[in-house]
């Protein structure tokens, strides 16, 4: 079988190339070009030479062919517009889902040869084929677990996907990188957002969005505390990057009309909820969809919470078992039932 395997520079896609290569696999690699030089020349050299450089390094090892996919105006228009237009309207994004959806399982589908049945990747998740049916099942680190970002695949999509590193733990693949004595098995995970590298958050929001003074409100005293620079930066239950004292001070409310964040220290049980509404579903299972025994996730990490949803006309209305700070409009909210991801939608309010 014929593999297209996206390779980052990373060690986790590198070890699921050689993995793939272990079993017999006729394994080609790709890396997806999708960093906007010219968009962010000003900051300085391009992160993407140092990935391609480990990414170079580990096919030379392994004997692979490596080809390079320019994606730059797909990623732009079909995840960075929407990264831009969903914080200037004050709702927090989440780029790395449309990227597996419309990119990396999609968008590139078109720029290979059809002889390539499966696209592999180095993510932490499971597939498995239930009849005529594929599951999206989690790996077994709870940590790691990336199946929240996979929650907006398609079945089409998932019948295509190899995740060979879903059944590893992120400790059993860096032993599996110095067993193959990876040229990268050193290398730190990347953090953030997928197409920013080492750009800071803030500096890709400041380039398109500029600075907007405005102040600060304790919403308990309405007493002014500080200024920022744009309610852009901020995301409901952000703690860090107040540069505020006598805190902690969470961020609890945004008027985006009047550019106003609102913070607090008291009371944050009272202003957590365990109500809100979704819409854009996307369902993978949704024939394993019950009332009982339903988690549901609102950001990617170990955290979920036992929940109930209630579907009407193409939106849900969900209701948790306990309160979080930090539900915010534009998340993704992600549903399980044991081990298998559900599908995903987008929190509307």
């Amino acid at each position: 079988m014929k593999v297209a395997v996206l390779l980052s520079g990373g060690v986790d896609s590198s070890v699921a190339l050689r993995l793939l290569k272990d079993e017999g696999y006729d394994v080609t690699a790709f890396y997806l070009k999708i960093w906007l030089q010219d968009e962010f020349s000003f900051l300085g050299d391009c992160p993407w030479e140092e990935d391609l450089e480990f990414a170079r390094a580990v096919c030379k090892q392994a004997n692979t062919p490596l080809e390079i996919i320019n994606m730059q105006n797909e990623y732009w228009e079909s995840v960075v517009s929407y990264t831009i237009s969903e914080i200037k309207d004050g709702r927090t994004p989440n780029p790395d889902m449309f990227c597996n959806r419309l990119i990396k399982f999609g968008q590139f589908l078109n720029k290979i040869d059809n002889s390539f049945e499966k696209v592999a990747s180095g993510h932490y998740a499971k597939i498995e084929k239930l009849n005529e049916h594929y599951l999206l099942k989690t790996s077994p680190d709870p940590i790691k677990d990336q199946t929240y970002f996979l929650a907006y695949l398609t079945q089409d999509q998932l019948s295509r996907a190899l995740f060979p590193i879903g059944s590893f733990t992120k400790k059993e693949i860096r032993a599996l990188a110095e067993k193959y004595n990876l040229p990268n098995m050193k290398r730190k995970d990347s953090q953030g957002i997928c197409f920013l590298g080492k750009i800071k958050f803030s500096d890709f929001i400041k380039h398109h969005l500029g600075e907007i003074e405005g102040d600060i409100i304790d919403v308990d005293s309405n007493k002014v505390m500080g200024k920022h620079k744009g309610y852009y930066f901020y995301t409901i239950g952000q703690r860090s990057g107040l540069r505020l004292g006598g805190g902690p001070w969470f961020v609890v409310k945004k008027d985006i009309q009047n550019n106003i964040i609102y913070i607090s220290r008291e009371n944050l049980t009272e202003r957590a909820r365990k109500t809100f509404q979704v819409g854009k579903l996307n369902w993978i299972a949704k024939d394993l969809l019950t009332e009982n025994d339903l988690k549901v996730k609102i950001r990617h990490g170990e955290k979920s919470y036992k929940c109930k949803l209630e579907i009407s006309n193409d939106k849900g209305f969900v209701t948790l078992e306990k309160e979080d700070l930090g539900i915010a409009a534009g998340q993704f909210a992600v549903f399980y039932k044991d081990d298998i991801c559900l599908g995903g939608s987008v929190i509307l309010e």
